[in-house]
């Protein structure tokens, strides 16, 4: 696989496994169990860059590729799945749309902090009634004077427990369906912004998916980015990007699952052997290889084209699909390889299972993507 990467990019993954050997790796199942947020550990990460991975320079960001962004994401996600989502939701969603979309203002504003990871972003377009139908957003903005009056309930929030700037999907002209829906900022502090309980979910739990919910919430009209009713333009240049972020945290799952797989099979004995040795379980661990092999050719593809200046939609749908579908399939593997034991929290793999399932749901789900890919391949 080092094929595809230049020496800068090994350079970053050597570093960022070194980070997660140290850091993080060792506090993985704590956090989970405890579904809590880690910040002396997502202090350290802020100041490594990995907050403002394709950020410049000059705005404070670290100013590599998007090679070396999902590589920073896959390494991440391998050791804990719930800090590589923070990781690729707040540069994808967050820091990307702010600066490909605002103005010079607003970049020097809010990307600085973001990049530094003094500030962590959201991205709040999902609300009880839209999802997958983007359209379907109920949250409004209207004006009044120098202000947008907010009232919004954005639900299924990841880094929403700890998220200072918010990019809200509102309606901004009530009239003008989907075209009438505008992307801006709102930050925690302001009044009537209101951070709702801690989602109990399945998985990635150390992230503090919440809910974000805008009451009369007066921002400025400067906190508009774009302009009004560019925001599902905006929100799904901002979800190619995601795609193909959530495409290698999936991979980086299954790796860890992969490798737990391995360490197991050649300790544990049934029969007199150990059971790498039985055919079922090997046969099983070459196809697990594969599967993570391929999906990581997918990211690398999708990462390759967009470093490159070309469109990368369908291969990002692409690789967000395969990656997600297989790490699904590796994990619970990984959890049959490991029988008993697999089912049992004293070992990792039932964490990753975990997480691995909801990466086909965000971001986009399977079968949304299903329908951007054969819509791109039939009218294309």
């Amino acid at each position: 696989m080092d094929t595809f990467l230049s020496e800068k990019n090994r350079a970053v993954r050597r570093s960022v496994r070194s980070f997660c050997t140290r850091e993080i790796f060792p506090i993985a199942r704590e956090i989970d169990h405890e579904a809590s947020f880690p910040w002396e550990v997502v202090e350290k990460m802020g100041k490594l860059g990995y907050f403002g991975i394709q950020v410049p320079k000059e705005l404070g960001g670290a100013g590599l590729d998007s090679m070396s962004y999902v590589i920073v994401v896959e390494e991440i996600s391998k050791a804990c799945g719930s800090l590589g989502l923070c990781v690729t939701v707040h540069n994808s969603v967050a820091v990307f749309p702010i600066l490909t979309f605002g103005n010079e203002d607003q970049k020097h504003k809010w990307i600085p902090p973001l990049a530094r990871g003094e500030k962590i972003g959201a991205f709040c377009l999902t609300e009880p009634n839209a999802g997958s139908d983007a359209a379907g957003i109920e949250a409004t903005a209207i004006r009044q004077g120098d202000h947008y009056v907010l009232n919004a309930n954005k639900v299924f929030v990841t880094n929403g427990g700890v998220a200072d700037i918010c990019l809200i999907f509102a309606r901004t002209d009530l009239e003008a369906g989907a075209k009438g829906i505008s992307v801006i900022v709102a930050e925690r502090g302001t009044p009537g912004f209101v951070v709702g309980d801690l989602e109990d979910l399945c998985g990635m739990r150390a992230n503090p998916v919440t809910s974000i919910r805008l009451y009369d919430c007066a921002v400025p009209l400067e906190n508009l980015v774009g302009t009004e009713g560019m925001g599902l333009k905006m929100g799904l240049a901002a979800l190619n990007v995601g795609r193909t972020g959530i495409a290698a945290q999936a991979v980086g799952i299954a790796q860890a699952a992969l490798d737990e797989a391995v360490k197991y099979a050649r300790q544990r004995r049934q029969f007199g052997v150990p059971i790498s040795q039985h055919q079922t379980i090997s046969a099983m661990i070459a196809d697990m290889a594969t599967q993570v092999e391929a999906a990581r050719l997918m990211v690398y593809r999708s990462a390759t084209l967009r470093d490159k200046g070309e469109p990368f939609s369908q291969a990002s749908a692409m690789a967000k699909l395969f990656a997600s579908e297989t790490s699904s399939k590796v994990t619970d593997m990984a959890v049959q390889i490991h029988g008993g034991y697999g089912y049992s929290k004293l070992y990792p793999v039932e964490r990753y299972y975990r997480d691995a399932r909801v990466t086909r749901i965000y971001e986009g789900t399977s079968e949304i993507h299903r329908i951007v890919i054969s819509k791109g391949i039939l009218e294309g």
